[in-house]
C-alpha cells in the first residue's frame, strides 16, 4: 500500500507559479495546491515505500528554486495506528 506524505513549503512569492508548475511535473507528487497562510504550496508525495520519501524531498522538491522551507507530514499506512 502506497505511503503518503504532505509537504508544506514556504515560497518566495515572486516564485510561487514557476514552483507550483515545476512540481506538478515532479514524479512522486501526485497533487500541488496553493494555499494560503504560514505556507504557500502543498504537496502531496504518494510513493510505495516509506524509504522513498526523502528521495522526492531532496532530490525534486529542495532543489526548485524559490523554495525557502518545507515541513513534511507523512501520514500512517492505512490501517495502521500509532501506538
Amino acid at each position: 500500500m502506497p505511503i503518503k506524505a504532505f509537504v508544506l513549503i514556504v515560497v518566495d512569492p515572486a516564485m510561487t507559479t514557476e514552483v507550483y508548475k515545476q512540481l506538478s511535473a515532479v514524479d512522486g507528487i501526485s497533487e500541488v495546491y496553493q494555499v494560503m497562510g504560514p505556507y504557500d504550496i502543498v504537496a502531496v508525495i504518494e510513493v510505495p515505500n516509506l524509504s522513498d520519501v526523502p528521495a522526492v524531498i531532496s532530490r525534486h522538491i529542495r532543489r526548485v528554486e524559490g523554495i525557502e522551507s518545507t515541513t513534511t507530514c507523512v501520514t500512517f499506512p492505512e490501517g495502521e495506528q500509532p501506538a
